[in-house]
């Protein structure tokens, strides 16, 4: 399986939000590209996620940047129910929810949206741990998606804000990790 190249609704996306994520867009945009071919190849197929799951994917760190939190979840949720509602499109919030809600659950997601989120947080975590925790992907096809979507510092810009946040709240380090 080769890694899918472009994200069309995701690019469109970032490039409205491209000044707020200012030096990371090229770290977040290659994050958000590997997250979504995981997504794929954790769903065993090779055409484009569906469009929740695009969209979900375009906001799911995006606070990050905009609030200048690592308590991420809410403002990212708040994003994309802003953008679904100027898209009339209000038949995805529920789903796009979830998956920004839920990507970071520490346990299997079981609920509403499972067959999306569930891989969705998957592929998410086989990103964070740069292929450490894998959910059945091969070795090789996770080098090939990370080779073709280098890392750009995402991952040493989320530690720097791990330990900031660390620092500022020792009693809630992670504050985006639902149980």
């Amino acid at each position: 399986m080769s890694p899918l190249l472009e994200f069309p609704v995701t690019d469109e996306i970032l490039t409205s939000f491209a000044l707020a994520i200012g030096n990371d867009l090229q770290g977040y945009r290659n994050h958000i590209y590997r997250v979504l071919n995981f997504y794929c190849a954790l769903r065993g197929s090779q055409t484009l996620p569906d469009e929740a799951v695009q969209i979900a994917a375009g906001f799911h760190d995006l606070g990050i940047w905009t609030d200048n939190t690592l308590d991420y979840l809410p403002p990212s949720i708040s994003l994309a129910a802003d953008y679904l509602d100027t898209r009339h499109r209000q038949d995805l919030k529920d789903e796009v929810t979830a998956l920004i809600l839920e990507h970071h659950k520490v346990r299997p997601y079981r609920s509403m949206y499972a067959a999306t989120v569930e891989p969705f947080r998957q592929a998410d975590l086989v990103d964070v741990s740069l292929g450490l925790v894998r959910f059945g992907l091969s070795g090789t096809f996770i080098k090939a998606v990370q080779s073709s979507f280098p890392d750009h510092g995402f991952h040493a810009m989320l530690i720097r804000l791990s330990m900031r946040q660390l620092i500022r709240s020792p009693l809630r380090p992670l504050p985006m990790f639902r149980w």
